[in-house]
């Protein structure tokens, strides 16, 4: 399908009069704002519009905030729910299982809901889709789009001239290097970095400001609490689809998959032998013998880690791992977090790395976010339920 053909693009009135596409290639960066805090409120686009850049697209242009919003990645997805704007989301990748994970976490925001159930799948979108969401903005990368067999930089600016600009940092996850075209001056972004670019193009900058506030409080926190580095246990980030072959992911790679492991500087178990995402057996785990592992996914409802912890005691092998033998077996969220999602992770990475420093994690075996006593909380549900909601 091409522009000329299509019947989109003969409408009285498209996405491209709301809003549109800069297709600048940009080099640097847009510095981190204040995180002041001030009333929690949209900021208006006002009558003339405004703009707003991000690498790799350059400069965007918006006569008013978007409404409608289509995401590939849920820490995109996740920054339009910390924005308020969570249930504007029409397209996901995964959205059952995210939705499932995402209420594991939303359970413990009061008055707070989400529903991405039943979203388009967005894995490798189809553009006929995209034309038929007639989305306000795809937030999405078209580094990350491109490199889809079945799109081409004719396509994503097709999509963005006929329906809604793309505006979205994906490669940033694990500092991937882009693809040819888009090499040349792409940008990578940390977590909150790139969130408060988006909080600006959905004019939501004092809802970033409170929550960016908020991470700052809870970081001088963990700051303030760590212990020296002699008393850093090792640790294990992996995904154990099978008890047998578990997949390892290093927990010191820069980009915002370990924006809820960076604070606390761990120390990963596996030497630079083994790669992120490499499968291992679990010989090789008793060769690197974690003090503590962290398991991708164990707050997934259908995930078990109970059993998942009677499996490796019972196993020749697992049950010789320190981690096991200390009851240090513990289950992590998403590595693709939005902010919410970072603030309730580093909360319970502090809890299970330093309990003396910051409190017990409760032994979680399935459910929600376990509940944790107010004056062991390491920041206020409610503060953040009501930036959320706009109740301040």
């Amino acid at each position: 399908m091409t522009a000329d053909s299509d019947p989109e693009t003969t409408r009285q009135s498209t996405r491209r009069d709301v809003m549109r596409y800069g297709g600048a290639v940009v080099g640097a960066g847009v510095l981190a704002g204040c995180l002041n805090s001030g009333p929690v409120q949209s900021e208006g686009a006002g009558e003339t519009g405004y703009t707003v850049e991000i690498s790799p697209v350059g400069e965007v242009s918006f006569d008013s905030p978007p409404e409608t919003v289509f995401t590939r990645l849920t820490h995109h997805a996740g920054m339009a729910f910390a924005l308020g704007h969570g249930n504007t989301v029409n397209a996901m990748h995964s959205p059952e299982y995210y939705d499932a994970l995402w209420n594991q976490f939303v359970e413990r925001l009061p008055g707070v809901s989400l529903d991405w159930t039943g979203l388009y799948s967005s894995w490798e979108p189809d553009k006929e889709t995209l034309y038929e969401l007639d989305s306000d903005i795809h937030l999405a990368d078209v580094a990350g789009i491109t490199q889809l067999s079945s799109w081409t930089r004719d396509d994503v600016d097709e999509i963005a001239a006929n329906i809604a600009p793309w505006f979205g940092n994906s490669l940033s996850d694990r500092h991937q290097e882009p693809a040819g075209e888009w090499a040349d001056g792409y940008q990578y972004y940390g977590l909150w970095e790139q969130f408060e670019i988006v909080a600006e193009a959905f004019q939501e900058q004092a809802r970033y400001r409170e929550l960016a506030t908020i991470r700052r409080e809870l970081l001088d926190t963990i700051e303030a609490g760590l212990p020296s580095d002699g008393a850093r246990p090792t640790v294990a980030l992996i995904g154990l689809s099978e008890i047998e072959s578990p997949y390892v992911y290093t927990t010191d790679a820069p980009g915002f998959l370990t924006a809820h492991l960076r604070p606390f500087d761990p120390l990963d178990a596996f030497d630079a032998s083994i790669g992120s995402g490499d499968q291992v057996d679990m010989e090789a785990m008793l060769d690197a013998d974690p003090d503590v592992i962290f398991t991708l996914g164990g707050m997934v409802p259908d995930t078990d880690m109970a059993t998942l912890r009677t499996e490796l005691r019972e196993h020749a092998v697992g049950q010789e791992l320190a981690a096991v033998e200390n009851n240090r077996v513990y289950a992590q969220g998403a590595r693709y977090q939005g902010p919410i999602l970072n603030l309730f992770q580093i909360e319970m990475t502090a809890k299970q790395l330093y309990p003396d420093q910051f409190g017990d994690w409760p032994t979680y075996e399935a459910g929600a976010y376990p509940e944790i006593p107010d004056d062991e909380q390491l920041f206020d549900r409610q503060r953040v339920a009501d930036i959320i909601t706009g109740d301040t």
